[in-house]
């Protein structure tokens, strides 16, 4: 699970190194108290240990539920990575489960305290257990469902547990989304890989397949275990008892194919076969459930082709499917807080949408990272994210051509493949060595040839899979090859990325090169920068400690043709995305820290340049907007010019179409953006940012934000703190009663609907009973009786002195709820004043009739323009000019009782009158 698994305990100080600042000491401080105010006094979660037996194994779990639900919940299938138990995914389970998520994470069979054999996900045995586990979820009265014996469910694993969800997703429909990391396509391909383009049998990966397999003792595996599991807690469950000396707990086939391979070098059918049954690729069409891949550039065993096959698979059959990359796998990487925040993000944003159906669907953009260099402060590797439109696969988004020089030369394959080569250390290769530094890498002398570029005079942002043309000849027709590409600085220093090379096995090979044809090698995708100044060299070995190679000794004649193609990748820049997770406290800390001492900082300035002049003539009006003009640097003009009063008692509408500027000048009156021309008075005082007179005015702009670990009431008590005012001046228990919470009130806010969050905000807006309230749609998401309790509410509340300043689009809302309106088009008000008086006289009338059907057929021979019913008994007749006398006299005249005839004109109208079809575009800047 290394792709999710970045401790919390780790990424605090990581980010508090990272991000010191002059006033680290005041800030630690904060950090410290806002840590001691937040931390609950239990766990957010409670837990209950199980042994969940089917199929002749008990499976070790472990089940997690959040303690502060209401209702059913959704819940994720956790599975740990290749010798981890339900222990290596403890923290990935608690941070689910404080997401309101019911979590069953269990130890796979053959691991730990479970019991059985492994299989290698095979479908007949593991993926069967997770089936087993899904029915047992079904019967949980705390879980939600689909149907009955459906739980809404997603499975969320890396490696060996990322096989695990894409396999069950595969044979269960029951699973409803997925995020597999750090996994395979193919295992056949990914324990014998052949380099794409070339078409003999691969070359066997012994190192990381004897990691897997290891001496198959008694003990639990482990250094494989570690890396299998990301640097988790391999093998914490117990030792695993050993049945065969040479198999362990294996089962007999798996054993059987490891050890046909490791001996001859070349898998026979049924290893296939077998390495086929247990790979995603082969139930890639029967899933349906959306997926997140995320995968690692730094992997050795599984690289970024195994997920982009994957990718290629499932959005073949028609289903949702996402890809990131992270700068880590199981060889390690720089794993930095920013990258590993980013991936839970994503993995958050995509269970809540496709588990929880909360919030947007995450879109088809791609987000990936690059090693930047190390810190200054703990020589630790930063990376920098980075996004695009839509996932370029291992191509990029476009290619580079690089010229190689150098002429054909002969190597040397050693006997037995010693003296080997070395490219990595599977499961030891340090993150420096293997991703920045180089110094790893060491090829031997005699027994590799190389072509290298010259230097490059502009960077090149290579994101995917290098390609090139190679030649061999070989006296025996068959040879065995390792294509590599170094990134060399002027200092002579090669870097060979990731660790990664193209094991290349060529038969039917001529002994002289004249005759030998070209064939194309596809390189292990990477993700790295060269800089202006390097050289690109590309090596052919014959020998590599991670691979099995051909045991007779011969010497290869090798060239390569002058064109090496390497695909660019250019992506917008992103933002560290720790602020955007909720469960790295770190992020909720900096919040925290930085809105204090912000508001100490305000605070401070605003003590020393008080502005205590007071334009008279507007001391005792709420608002006056004089002249506001807003234009951005782009020339694009979002407000031309803008100019209205809002006095005590009223209730202002501020309308328009999208587009027209009406959140910009709410922007502008609290202080968020500048204006570019224009004065806006607050009860005569000019308003400039952080003017202290904005502790009149309370309000809802751009929708409300919460911290979610908070409940309400807490929420609306950390806000008022944080302004510094008296608490008897809150006016506490009118703001909660204008919420209309109840006891949701003490629910976190992580759990309340959009309406709840909206309600809330309101009540924060009015804590303290400003003189002046501005809200930006404050019935967004409320349901009807909602609406009408917040037209009183807001009539009330503009009583006593007070004012209201509201932009809404719901115009019947606004027609029944202000007393004056401000209509604004294009950046201009069009039209300003009373509400009646916009109305103004209606071309039509409303009537209250006794025989609706027949009224209608009497008004329609009057030949009035249109009539429409409204209600039970109610009619809109547009007149066309006919006299009401005579529409009453006509309808009394044919036995038809008129109990009203109300002139009727609404504000909507009015406003398409005003405005047109004018809007200019699809939201307010």
């Amino acid at each position: 699970m290394s792709a999710l698994t970045a401790g919390l305990r780790r990424a605090i100080p990581r980010l508090n190194r990272r991000r010191a600042v002059p006033v680290a000491a005041t800030l630690v401080v904060l950090a410290a108290a806002a840590v001691w105010a937040a931390r609950p006094t239990t766990d957010p979660w409670t837990t209950e240990d199980l042994r969940l037996s089917g199929d002749s194994v008990e499976l070790d779990a472990r089940f997690y539920l959040p303690r502060d639900r209401a209702g059913k919940v959704p819940a994720v299938l956790l599975a740990h990575g290749f010798g981890g138990t339900k222990e290596s995914v403890r923290s990935d389970a608690e941070s689910l489960a404080e997401r309101g998520y019911a979590v069953l994470a269990y130890t796979a069979r053959g691991f730990g305290r479970s019991t059985g054999q492994i299989h290698l996900d095979s479908p007949d045995h593991e993926v069967k257990d997770a089936q087993r586990l899904l029915d047992w979820l079904a019967t949980r009265p705390e879980i939600s469902t689909d149907a009955t014996g459906d739980p809404k469910v997603a499975a969320v694993g890396g490696s060996y547990g990322g096989a695990l969800a894409l396999m069950l997703a595969g044979q269960d429909q029951r699973v409803d989304a997925i995020v597999p990391s750090i996994t395979w396509n193919d295992l056949g391909q990914a324990l014998v890989p052949q380099a794409a383009g070339t078409s003999a049998t691969g070359v066997f990966k012994k190192s990381w397949a004897g990691y897997f397999f290891g001496n198959g003792g008694a003990a639990p595996l482990g250094g494989a275990a570690a890396a299998l599991t990301g640097g988790t807690d391999a093998g914490r469950g117990g030792a695993m008892p050993a049945t065969d000396p040479a198999c362990g707990r294996f089962a007999e086939d798996v054993c059987k194919a490891y050890l046909q391979m490791a001996t001859g070098g070349v898998p026979d059918e049924s290893t296939l076969a077998l390495l086929r049954r247990s790979s995603p690729a082969s139930v890639l069409d029967k899933i349906k459930a959306p997926t997140l891949l995320i995968q690692g550039a730094v992997d050795t065993l599984f690289p970024l082709s195994e997920a982009d096959a994957n990718a290629k698979g499932i959005a073949a059959a028609g289903t949702p499917v996402k890809v990131a990359w992270f700068t880590g796998g199981h060889d390690g990487g720089a794993g930095p807080t920013s990258d590993s925040d980013r991936v839970k993000f994503l993995t958050v944003q995509w269970l809540d949408h496709y588990l929880k159906g909360e919030g947007e669907a995450p879109g088809d953009d791609f987000t990936f990272s690059r090693v930047a260099g190390f810190s200054a402060l703990d020589r630790g590797l930063v990376t920098n994210g980075y996004s695009t439109d839509a996932y370029p696969g291992l191509s990029g988004t476009g290619s580079t051509e690089i010229t190689l020089q150098g002429a054909a030369q002969q190597v040397a394959n050693p006997p037995n493949g010693n003296p080997g080569a070395i490219s990595s250390m599977p499961g030891l290769t340090g993150r420096l060595s293997s991703v920045l530094s180089g110094g790893i890498a060491l090829d031997v002398p005699g027994q590799h040839a190389v072509f290298e570029s010259a230097p490059l005079t502009t960077a090149a942002e290579v994101s995917g899979s290098p390609t090139l043309r190679l030649r061999v000849a070989s006296p025996t027709g068959e040879a065995v090859v390792f294509v590599k590409l170094y990134d060399v600085d002027p200092n002579g220093t090669a870097t060979l990325s990731a660790g990664l090379v193209a094991p290349v096995r060529l038969t039917g090979l001529p002994a002289v090169l004249d005759q030998a044809q070209p064939v194309t090698v596809t390189l292990p995708a990477v993700v790295r920068q060269i800089e202006a100044g390097h050289t690109v060299r590309v090596t052919v070995a014959t020998s590599d400690q991670a691979f099995l190679t051909p045991a007779a000794p011969a010497v290869y004649t090798v060239a390569v043709e002058p064109a090496l193609t390497l695909p660019i990748l250019t992506g917008k820049p992103i933002a560290d995305p720790s602020g955007l997770w909720w469960w790295a406290l770190a992020g909720v800390v900096g919040v925290i820290v930085l809105g204090l001492l912000a508001l100490l900082l305000v605070r401070r300035v605003l003590h020393r340049r008080r502005d205590v002049t007071v334009t008279e003539e507007y001391a005792d009006t709420p608002l006056v907007v004089n002249g506001l003009r807003k234009a951005y640097g782009d020339g694009f003009v979002a407000v031309q010019e803008i100019s209205f009063t809002v006095q005590r008692g009223q209730v202002v509408g501020l309308l328009g179409p999208n587009g027209a500027g009406k959140t910009t000048t709410l922007r502008v009156l609290m202080g968020l953006t500048q204006p570019t021309a224009g004065e806006i008075f607050v009860f005569g005082h000019r308003l400039v940012p952080g003017a202290p007179i904005l502790s009149r005015v309370g309000s809802l702009v751009e929708g409300p934000g919460f911290l979610p670990h908070l409940t309400g009431y807490q929420n609306l008590k950390a806000y008022w703190h944080a302004t510094g005012r008296p608490w008897a001046d809150a006016r506490f228990d009118e703001a909660l009663e204008i919420a209309g919470l109840g006891d949701s009130i003490h629910r976190k806010t992580r759990k309340y609907s959009h309406g709840m969050r909206q309600r809330l905000a309101i009540a924060q807006a009015m804590l303290g009973l400003p003189e002046l309230l501005v809200l930006d749609e404050p019935t967004d998401g409320l349901d009807p009786p909602q609406i009408a309790e917040m037209r009183r509410v807001l009539q009330r509340y503009a009583t006593d002195g007070r004012a209201v300043l509201v932009s809404s689009h719901l115009l019947a809302e606004v027609e029944q709820t202000c007393t004056h309106a401000v209509v604004v088009n294009k950046g201009r008000i069009v039209a300003s004043g009373l509400v009646d008086d916009i109305v103004g006289e209606s071309p039509s009338v409303q009537l209250d009739v006794s025989d609706v059907p027949a009224a209608t057929r009497i008004l329609e021979e009057l030949g009035v323009r249109s009539v429409t019913a409204e209600g039970a008994n109610g009619l809109i007749v547009d007149m066309n000019g006919t006299p009401r006398a005579e529409v009453v006299a006509s309808l009394v005249g044919a036995g038809i009782g008129v109990d009203r005839l109300v002139p009727r004109r609404r504000l909507e109208d009015a406003f398409l009158t005003l405005v047109g079809d004018n809007s200019r575009g699809s939201g307010d800047r």
